[in-house]
């Protein structure tokens, strides 16, 4: 990587310090900073978005690519909805282009309404998928890994833990006695797993804002070496 105050460096120079300046208070280097990520954050995922997604998942499987490039639409979009007397199951893309194309509609103030329709199908759908899929990944694993033998400390305290923090969302009786112990024991559990959770994500950012010091002190004004 090239050092010194080369034109990319300081334009990210300039960009970082721009949205590190929001510490002293809104100012409009880090405004112009802010719209300028979003904009290139939202350009870049369309890109993303269409040669990974709407390319190869809908135009090629339709057949639209080849027709454009080739100028045939030999085994392509004019055989979309038969394939040799069959039904060709490439329509579920064009059902899946029309969604995408309905979802476009609240743009428009007087169709937006439509919007509503692809919207709670793919909410549906979406959700019976991920609930299989995370009832097996999440549910039935974590289950699996906390049905341990007590012959170490380790699995003690997982198994110890897991039972107590379910105590504590066991509402259908007063938590006193032995409930409401086991109760406030699952409330420290609960308390250091989210105290974990969120060193770890202080952790990741401050790595992060390290990152960028290190390329300002050291790429940029090469005061460290």
């Amino acid at each position: 990587m090239e050092t010194g105050f080369t034109f990319t460096n300081t334009l990210a120079a300039i960009l970082t310090i721009g949205i590190i300046s929001f510490l002293w208070r809104d100012n409009p280097l880090y405004k112009v900073c802010e719209a300028l990520f979003v904009g290139v954050s939202a350009g870049y995922w369309f890109v993303s978005l269409w040669y990974q997604n709407l390319l190869p998942q809908l135009f090629d499987n339709l057949g639209i690519s080849q027709l454009f490039s080739s100028g045939s639409a030999e085994d392509g979009a004019l055989q979309v909805l038969f394939k040799q007397g069959r039904f060709d199951d490439r329509l579920f893309y064009l059902v899946a282009g029309l969604l995408g194309l309905m979802m476009l509609m609240r743009l428009i103030p007087n169709l937006g309404w439509i919007s509503r329709w692809p919207l709670g199908f793919i909410i549906g759908t979406t959700s019976g998928l991920y609930f299989t899929t995370y009832f097996q990944s999440n549910a039935m694993a974590q289950l699996k890994s906390t049905v341990l033998p007590f012959t170490t400390v380790g699995n003690i305290v997982m198994v110890v833990g897991t039972i107590c923090g379910l105590v504590y969302f066991y509402f259908s009786k007063e938590h006193k006695g032995a409930l409401g112990g086991a109760a406030k024991i699952g409330t420290w559990f609960l308390m250091i797993t989210f105290g974990a959770s969120f060193g770890y994500t202080v952790m990741s950012r401050m790595s992060l804002l390290i990152g960028r010091f290190d390329f300002l002190f050291s790429t940029w004004l090469g005061l460290v070496k």
